[in-house]
């Protein structure tokens, strides 16, 4: 039978047919020539006697293709179902082998492709059990789908969450996680007493799977990172305060000393060049503490409404600049505290090695808020300044304390605004402060 392997399948089954339909002819005109001329029974018999026989043949030439064609069936019948091991081997040559090594290919691409997507799978699958962020999938009906280890040990004391649901889990949260959830969208809350408080941020996003809705609740502690924050900024103000106060104190007591030697030598003249250090650097002091105290202390603005031009002219009395000569229009701020911000950015300005002339203050009316920006042509800031600039204790100069662009941000922002840095075009610094209409 190997030679009928050799002969392509479309001729062989083109042969069978055509055997099959000359069996089916010589039958039929038999039993027509039998019917109407009487063919004797002998020859009638004889071929009904070896029909079994030729059919027996022709199946059995048949039966290869046909158990591979089966064996074809419930291979792609188990990649159906996702079973990937199966595999089919023929001797033959031809199209049928082209096809069972075709087969046998797809089987082995769809196989690397099943493992490679099962390890990425177990990865993903450590890795969201293992994070510290607290992740909850909340199916369209308002169960959970599913909810990782730190979700279990935050919100289920350690048993699983998968098909509870969701608000009766909330029950028995603490009322702080409660109220986050019911103002909606993202937000931060604390969990405890003042001795022993926790603080977590909520974050929850919807998005659609297999079409239906679905969300992710993430829970993060910030509290270990909030510490370590807070013991952060708390060496640099002591760094800074450390200096500040050395760079004082140190010529104070030189000078102090200095001081008691010219009054044991008599040298009476030089005695009001010392004391006069002394107090410019008290003073200095001074200042610097006082400005630390405010920054520290800043209250909640108290809001009233103000004219723009009685509140330039005011502004205007105290340090120049030019612009914001025509303003039209009321705001509602805390003088006094916008007033300092301004002050301080006016005299940046002033510092910025700019020409007097050239620092100009321009006031402009949005559709729902105020823009008052503070131009120079000083030297501007390069990158690394723009982005720490707004920062706390953070300063560019010799004698700066590092809170007067910061004390500017925590007044806009305490009134509702903003502010931004940009370097000009042609040199200088625009200082912005958006404020609500």
């Amino acid at each position: 039978m190997r030679w009928l392997q050799r002969i392509p399948l479309t001729v062989r089954f083109t042969l069978m047919a055509a055997l099959h339909a000359l069996l089916a002819a010589a039958l039929a005109m038999l039993l027509y020539r039998f019917v109407l001329h009487h063919v004797a029974p002998s020859v009638l018999l004889a071929v009904l006697l070896d029909l079994p026989l030729l059919a027996y043949h022709v199946r059995r030439m048949l039966a290869p293709a046909h158990s591979l064609f089966r064996a074809l069936a419930g291979t792609v019948a188990s990649y159906r179902d996702g079973d990937f091991s199966f595999g089919l081997k023929w001797d033959g040559g031809g199209e049928l082998r082209e096809l069972v090594d075709s087969h046998n290919a797809l089987g082995d691409v769809l196989r690397e492709q099943r493992t490679a997507l099962v390890q990425r799978e177990l990865l993903l699958d450590t890795m969201v059990q293992n994070t510290p962020v607290a992740m909850v999938l909340v199916g369209p009906s308002g169960h959970i789908v599913h909810g990782n280890l730190a979700a279990r040990r935050m919100l289920g004391e350690g048993r699983r969450l998968e098909g509870r649901g969701f608000d009766e889990l909330l029950v028995d949260a603490p009322d702080a996680l409660r109220d986050a959830f019911e103002r909606g969208g993202d937000a931060m809350f604390t969990v405890g007493d003042a001795d022993d408080e926790d603080v977590y941020h909520l974050s929850r996003r919807q998005f659609r799977l297999n079409g239906r809705r679905h969300e992710l609740v993430l829970l993060r502690q910030l509290t270990a990172e909030l510490r370590r924050q807070e013991v952060q900024t708390w060496k640099k103000v002591i760094r800074v305060i450390s200096h500040e106060l050395n760079n004082s104190l140190a010529p104070i007591a030189s000078l102090a000393h200095s001081g008691a030697e010219l009054l044991r030598r008599g040298q009476h003249e030089k005695l009001p060049i010392a004391l006069a250090t002394i107090e410019e650097r008290a003073r200095h002091l001074e200042g610097f503490i006082r400005d630390y105290a405010r920054f520290a202390k800043l209250p909640a603005p108290r809001l009233e409404p103000v004219e723009w031009t009685r509140f330039i002219a005011q502004l205007r009395s105290q340090v120049g600049f030019r612009g914001a000569t025509e303003v039209e229009g009321v705001v509602r701020i805390d003088v006094a505290q916008m007033e300092q911000a301004l002050l301080n950015l006016l005299k940046n300005a002033h510092e910025s090695g700019s020409a007097h002339e050239d620092v100009e203050l321009v006031l402009r009316r949005l559709p729902d808020a105020w823009r008052v920006e503070v131009l120079d042509r000083g030297h501007g800031m390069n990158e690394a300044v723009l982005a720490n600039a707004l920062l706390p204790f953070y300063s560019t100069k010799r004698n700066g304390t590092g809170l007067g662009l910061a004390l500017v941000r925590e007044i806009a922002e305490a009134h509702g605004g903003r502010v931004s840095l940009a370097n000009r075009e042609g040199g200088g610094l625009c200082v912005s402060m958006t404020l609500p209409a």
